[in-house]
């Protein structure tokens, strides 16, 4: 006999900010018409991070299931949109190369695109691997298009954002507030626990006033007040393998050519990023505070911002890592309440967006059953891993021995599951795929490629398309790409044409 749910009837969501509003935003939709209330509790005094201003691809599918039009998202936010990163001195100083999104060619023959490319490598091909990214050659060439109705070389195409993070918030806030979602501001002072049950009751403001509610979700940033001090779930600190703790933010004026990709310059103890928005360009330095100074971290920036800052460094601290367990009871954490990986392949929204959609998917009733949370735990944790490893690959595969902090990276103990990857990709060029990476096949390949890690083989299976046939069809696609990004608007041109950000919003 089926058991009837008992449906919660209460959400509340202890802070605002970005993972506040894109939970509430997600939850308000979700919930629809039924009785179920959820409150956002706010205090503007403390303020939001607000450095994840860079995505990735699946921020797309997020605002998709919102229902919003991209146009008028991007306007609002001051976004851009964005091909790749660009990672320069990684693998070496005067070497850079691009983390493209989409695919790298067609597949055809019995193998992955790449193998056949390879193939031709080694009989004398010396086109680069990037010839064949539609993504990467547009965003070198600065150009910009969202994929027509019959997608054609379109298919291998894909793109995400840039956009102000403090407007991002904003605008979910008024989608979330439109659907019924109460605002609370005020401070939180206390968090009271049932003494039988271990579930958190309510929150007390620092004014008296208590909320209360059936499932919580913690989204106050480092402090973790629900998940870690309240409930005393523990961090899982992985400076080991990411050893970067602080991080400068500075605003500059805007870059006049909007370059659709994010650029990221390695520094001598750790890296720059710069983010270009339609209003201002967002800049800072990621490093580890054991080998460089905050001083010098903050000249190190401002030297290099290319542009007159808006404003004055903005300090961050952080250890790397993640909560042991992100749902405990009935509070689940999101953003970085559950845990941090540095922004280095702009993950930081994606991870919010991703406990979201697996909270919806594993959504509890007010039994709480504990296999749910149990899985949507090991969903959560696989995937922290699965970027951790991506990550620690920047840092570990390089040449550099210009600086103490760069021979330690070389130097390190990496995970076993990031070593058997590139292992495998070594011996073979093939790319293991154990079903849980957020970045895919094509990620891998740039990133492995680009920091130096060379195949010593290629798949056999290649050999079963003759060779000449094989050259041909890689000249081919690469006209294909070329002729493409030829009749592309610039990005600049797409967006002064679609969704350009009236003057003064921000």
């Amino acid at each position: 006999m089926n058991e009837t749910p008992a449906p919660i009837r209460s959400i509340v969501i202890a802070g605002g900010g970005t993972a506040g509003w894109m939970a509430a935003a997600a939850l308000s939709l979700a919930m629809g018409a039924s009785d179920c209330t959820i409150t956002v509790v706010e205090s503007e005094e403390i303020g939001t991070v607000g450095v994840g201003e860079a995505t990735i691809p699946p921020i797309r599918l997020f605002n998709g299931m919102l229902g919003i039009d991209e146009n008028e998202f991007v306007r609002a936010t001051g976004g851009t949109f964005k091909l790749a990163i660009e990672f320069v001195d990684w693998t070496r100083l005067g070497h850079h190369y691009f983390h493209p999104f989409g695919r790298f060619g067609d597949d055809f023959g019995m193998t992955a695109f790449h193998q056949q490319w390879l193939r031709c490598r080694a009989a004398g091909n010396d086109a680069p691997l990037s010839a064949f990214s539609l993504t990467e050659q547009a965003a070198l060439a600065g150009k910009f298009d969202r994929p027509p109705g019959s997608p054609g070389v379109f298919s291998t195409f894909s793109y995400a954002y840039h956009f102000d993070a403090s407007l991002y918030a904003r605008f979910l806030r008024r989608y979330a507030e439109a659907r019924g979602v109460t605002r609370i501001e005020g401070k939180i002072a206390d968090v009271r626990i049932g003494s039988e049950s271990g579930l958190i009751e309510r929150l007390t403001l620092d004014d008296g006033r208590e909320v209360a509610g059936e499932l919580f979700i913690d989204c106050t940033g480092f402090r973790g007040l629900l998940i870690g001090q309240a409930l005393g779930e523990p961090y899982e600190d992985w400076s080991r393998w990411l050893p970067c703790n602080r991080a400068l933010a500075l605003p500059s004026e805007r870059l006049a050519d909007l370059p659709p990709f994010t650029r990221s310059t390695a520094r001598g103890a750790g890296w720059q990023w710069r983010i270009p928005l339609q209003h201002r360009t967002g800049n800072g330095h990621v490093y580890c505070s054991d080998f460089i100074s905050d001083d010098e971290a903050a000249r190190v920036l401002i030297e290099d911002i290319g542009a007159a800052a808006t404003g004055d460094p903005r300090p961050l601290r952080f250890t790397t890592g993640r909560r042991r367990n992100t749902w405990v009871g009935n509070c689940v954490s999101l953003g970085l309440a559950s845990g941090f990986l540095e922004p280095l392949e702009s993950t930081s929204i994606h991870m919010i967006q991703t406990g979201i959609t697996k909270l919806l998917a594993w959504f509890p009733d007010r039994g709480f059953d504990p296999v749910s949370r149990a899985e949507y735990n090991r969903q959560v944790g696989a995937e922290y891993e699965s970027v951790r490893d991506f990550l620690v690959l920047h840092y570990n595969r390089v040449e550099r021995d210009d600086s103490d902090f760069w021979r330690m990276c070389r130097a390190m103990e990496i995970p076993d599951t990031l070593a058997a990857k590139i292992d495998a990709f070594e011996r073979t060029g093939r790319l293991l795929d154990r079903g849980k990476d957020l970045f895919e096949a094509p990620s891998w390949l740039a990133v492995l490629l680009g920091q130096g890690v060379t195949p010593r083989a290629y798949d056999p299976m290649t050999l079963a398309v003759p060779e000449n046939d094989a050259q041909r069809v890689l000249a081919a696609m690469r006209k294909v790409i070329a002729d493409t990004v030829t009749q592309m608007p610039s990005q600049a041109a797409h967006i002064d044409r679609h969704c350009r950000m009236p003057a003064g919003q921000a």
